[in-house]
């Protein structure tokens, strides 16, 4: 155990009125402290204050290693906040924390919302597309956001959903003397300046339902130009790379980005490579309009040439193309236990996939769809390719 230099302190709107004996003696005692400009000022601590640098940079604190250091937060450090940034650089005992009510409980009182039923984002550093997937009819969400702007343009992505005539508040500086707590229609937003740190609590009572939790999304959901795995083979797809939260997935050869999108709505992050420039583009565009924007990483590349860059997967995909180099050199970068699922509609490829399946195991499945079609004054059943899909974990 290193010993703790750091002081990690959440502070609310009342300022070093609401300070814990420990966090306020730890405050004292710390020769540097960082913070914003706000918490600086609220703390009073004169020429001892660092200012954040902006973007938010860890390396100052960092830098003074072993001195005695303060950080103030907002709320609790470690849900959205700084605290989170600086652990995983710090060894245990390297730092003491004293966190205060997060914005998040002090909005859920103030609403008199259960907190453990509500959906609480950190907008304040992410696009604000991420809020796209807790869109759903009957959703109570409270959002971080950076400052007034945001909360309007925020307000706006949501009417836009179609939850237009759902109540939002606006919520800043709550816990302290400057607190203020406004309700409006989503689709007018007639709110006077908003100062920061400043919150959105949706109640989406009416509107649509929101974005299912199965797999296999509508083909017309995405962007592409045909080149997609298609909704059920797609949905037999996921089931086969089975995505758990937080998990990393290669999409070789992603086309529209589909089964990225999707595994990254599942919670994983997603590296999708892609070689023709449209369909990058559209990768982007289908990450952007689902809200995985932050999840989902697009190299427009070769397979071949990218794959001892990317990050340690736990699951790859290749929706076709499959073929000897790229096999054996899959097998020579992915750790053991990493699970690999190929699509075929082509001869040549399931010739491979026959053969690697008698050779290394794992399931082999072919999927044989029709869909019902007008057929002169009646109808009848138009089939798909049929695709071949090995799934193994090597």
């Amino acid at each position: 155990m290193a010993e703790a230099w750091l002081s990690i302190i959440g502070m609310g709107e009342e300022g070093l009125a609401g300070l814990s004996d420990g966090s306020r003696a730890a405050l004292a005692s710390a020769r540097h402290v960082f913070g914003g400009a706000r918490h600086l000022a609220l703390a009073g601590v004169a020429a001892r204050g660092i200012p954040w640098n902006v973007p938010f940079d860890v390396a100052p604190v960092l830098a003074l290693r072993g001195q005695a250091v303060a950080v103030l937060a907002s709320g609790d450090p470690f849900w959205f906040g700084a605290g989170g940034s600086l652990t995983p650089h710090l060894d245990a005992g390297e730092w003491v924390a004293y966190p205060a009510p997060s914005t998040f409980s002090l909005a859920a009182a103030a609403l008199g919302w259960r907190l453990e039923t509500l959906t609480c984002l950190g907008l304040h550093a992410l696009p604000l597309t991420a809020v796209r997937p807790s869109l759903r009819r009957g959703q109570r969400l409270i959002c971080l956001v950076r400052d007034g702007e945001a909360l309007l343009a925020l307000a706006q992505m949501v009417c836009d959903h179609g939850f237009g005539a759902s109540p939002g508040w606006a919520l800043e500086r709550l816990g302290g003397p400057h607190e203020r707590i406004q309700r409006f229609r989503l689709d007018t937003p007639d709110l006077p300046a908003l100062q920061a740190p400043v919150a959105l609590a949706l109640d989406l009572h009416e509107g649509p339902p929101g974005l299912p939790a199965s797999a296999g999304l509508p083909d017309e959901w995405f962007v592409h130009d045909g080149q997609i795995t298609k909704s059920p083979v797609r949905a037999l797809t996921l089931r086969a790379l089975a995505p758990r939260p937080g998990e990393c997935l290669w999409d070789l050869g992603a086309g529209s980005g589909s089964v990225s999108v999707e595994w990254c709505l599942a919670g994983g992050v997603a590296h999708a490579v892609e070689r023709s420039p449209s369909r990058v583009a559209n990768i982007h565009r289908n990450a952007e309009q689902l809200g995985v924007p932050h999840r989902l990483r697009v190299h427009h590349a070769d397979s071949l040439d990218v794959l001892t860059t990317l990050p340690a997967a736990d699951a790859v995909f290749v929706g076709g193309g499959l073929d000897v180099p790229l096999f054996d050199a899959l097998r020579a970068v992915l750790r053991p236990g990493c699970r690999l699922v190929a699509n075929s509609v082509t001869l040549e490829t399931e010739t491979l996939l026959t053969q690697w399946h008698e050779r290394h195991g794992g399931d082999l499945l072919q999927v044989s769809l029709a869909q019902a079609q007008p057929l002169g004054s009646l109808r009848g059943w138009q089939p798909a390719r049929p695709v071949v899909q090995w799934s193994v974990v090597l």
